[in-house]
């Protein structure tokens, strides 16, 4: 007898119009997904929610009715079937209708890079473009007709398994290293006796970004997770706290962050947090 699969449910928001949870990944596939995301508007009005950067690329299937994309620029994009976006370096809208579902595959690391051999050209929103290959209009019909998620989920991690590159060696010690080097190009170039290009370029090649943008945005994530534990714990963010705790210059540069990722100054993020979903696994 086959054992039955356990899909683990990590619940996001929930509330009589808008319904959306994770859904963690099987451990064999931890190292190329951080997780599924699954949502549904079952009310009568448009839900619209902004999406945190992550540095993650991620696919997003839409069912029912088309969702929308709003740009920095305020360009509104209808997605009837499929989305490519990656890596996401800033915040963007999206609008979920009244009947809309959609489900999110967030690719972890150099996972996007491993499946489509390259990271970087997926920068911008493409609705619809993978449908151009048979292959994707294949597997959106066939997750368009499975009714529960988790078959969906599973449908999509076996669709996967044939398409799964090995992870390059100098990657996989940059991944290793992560956030434990302060400067992890310069260790590995040493190592391996490589220009510190060379090793910045296969850090792009495959993971989307260079080492100053990827530590630049994990400053801002840790002053993000800062504010939101201040403001929680305190009638008032202290900003200096958050500058000095964070690395920060000055406060102009920490505003200016803010701006740069989520458009919107560090009180106005506190204002507006409420509807702004970070993603990242």
């Amino acid at each position: 007898m086959e054992k039955k699969k356990k899909w683990s449910y990590l619940i996001m928001k929930s509330d009589a119009e808008y319904y959306g949870y994770r859904i963690a990944v099987p451990a064999e596939f931890e190292a190329l997904f951080s997780h599924f995301y699954f949502a549904e508007n079952k009310s009568e009005n448009p839900i619209t929610q902004t999406l945190l950067p992550t540095f993650q690329s991620i696919m997003v299937f839409s069912f029912g009715v088309p969702l929308s994309l709003v740009t920095k620029e305020k360009e509104e994009i209808s997605m009837d079937k499929c989305l490519i976006l990656g890596p996401i370096k800033q915040a963007f809208t999206y609008v979920l209708p009244a009947g809309g579902e959609m489900l999110v595959v967030n690719f972890k690391d150099d996972a996007f890079f491993r499946f489509f051999g390259t990271a970087s050209l997926m920068e911008h929103l493409h609705p619809d473009d993978l449908l151009n290959d048979n292959c994707f209009t294949m597997l959106w019909t066939k997750l368009n007709k499975v009714h529960s998620v988790s078959d969906k989920v599973a449908h999509l991690l076996d669709f996967s398994r044939p398409y799964i590159q090995n992870r390059h060696p100098l990657t996989e010690q940059i991944i290793a290293l992560g956030n434990t080097a302060i400067s992890p190009v310069k260790e590995i170039s040493a190592q391996q006796k490589l220009s510190e290009r060379s090793v910045q370029m296969n850090l792009k090649k495959h993971l989307g970004y260079s080492s100053r943008e990827i530590g630049r945005y994990m400053r801002f994530l840790k002053a993000v997770e800062l504010v939101q534990q201040l403001a929680s714990d305190q009638d008032a963010v202290n900003w200096f706290e958050v500058i000095e705790q964070c690395g920060y210059y000055d406060q102009s540069q920490l505003i200016h962050d803010f701006k740069h990722y989520l458009n919107l100054s560090p009180s106005k993020y506190l204002k507006f947090q409420q509807g702004i979903c970070n993603s990242r696994g």
